[in-house]
C-alpha cells in the first residue's frame, strides 16, 4: 500500500509539473490523417491559450461535481485550455472552445470528450518528465495521444483514433508558445 501512494504522489507530482510547463500560449498547427484512402487530410492552425488551475479552483470544484466526485476539491490541479482554430483547407468560420482537465491519481477528468459534450475520463501515465501519455476511451472509439514538450518553446502531440479495434485517424500536432 505504500509503495502505490508513493507511485501515485509522485505520479501526481509529474503532472503538475507538467501542466505548470505547458501554460502559456501557444499557435498549433496539426494535421489529421485519416487512414481510409479517400479522404483528404485536414490541416487546422489554433491559437491556444493554457491556463494552470490550482486544487480547489472554481473551474476544477466545478469539474468535480460534474463527474460526481465526493468530494468537490479531490482534484490535484489541473488546466483550462481555451482556442481559436481554422481549417486552412476548408472555407469555414474558426472553431472556438474552451475544456477543462483536472487530475485525481492516475484519471484525468475532463468537462468534454474530443467527439462528446459529455465529461469524460483518460488514464494518464509519463514515459519521462516532459512526455505525458493518455488513453480515452467512450462510444466504441479509443484516443491514444502522447504530449511531448520539446525545451521551454515546442510541444509535439500526436493522437491515433481508434473505432471497434481499427485504427481511423492520426493527428500530429507542433506547437509553439507564442
Amino acid at each position: 500500500m505504500v509503495l502505490a501512494q508513493t507511485a501515485n504522489i509522485a505520479l501526481q507530482s509529474l503532472v503538475v509539473n507538467f501542466f505548470r510547463k505547458s501554460a502559456g500560449n501557444w499557435n498549433s498547427q496539426r494535421r489529421y490523417y485519416s487512414l481510409d484512402k479517400n479522404v483528404a487530410p485536414q490541416e487546422v492552425e489554433s491559437k491556444l491559450k493554457i491556463s494552470f488551475l490550482e486544487q480547489g479552483s472554481r473551474e476544477l470544484v466545478e469539474l468535480a461535481q460534474s463527474h460526481e466526485l465526493e468530494n468537490p476539491e479531490a482534484l490535484i490541479c489541473g488546466t483550462k485550455v481555451t482556442w481559436e482554430s481554422n481549417y486552412t483547407n476548408k472555407n469555414s468560420k474558426p472553431v472556438i472552445g474552451s475544456t477543462v482537465f483536472g487530475i485525481e491519481g492516475n484519471i484525468l477528468y475532463r468537462d468534454r470528450g474530443f467527439a462528446t459534450p459529455k465529461p469524460i475520463t483518460a488514464v494518464y501515465s509519463f514515459t519521462n518528465l516532459d512526455t505525458m501519455s493518455l488513453r480515452t476511451e467512450y462510444n466504441s472509439n479509443v484516443f491514444e495521444e502522447e504530449i511531448k514538450l520539446v525545451g521551454s518553446k515546442y510541444r509535439t502531440r500526436q493522437t491515433i483514433i481508434s473505432r471497434a479495434g481499427q485504427e481511423i485517424t492520426i493527428g500530429q500536432y507542433l506547437e509553439k508558445r507564442i
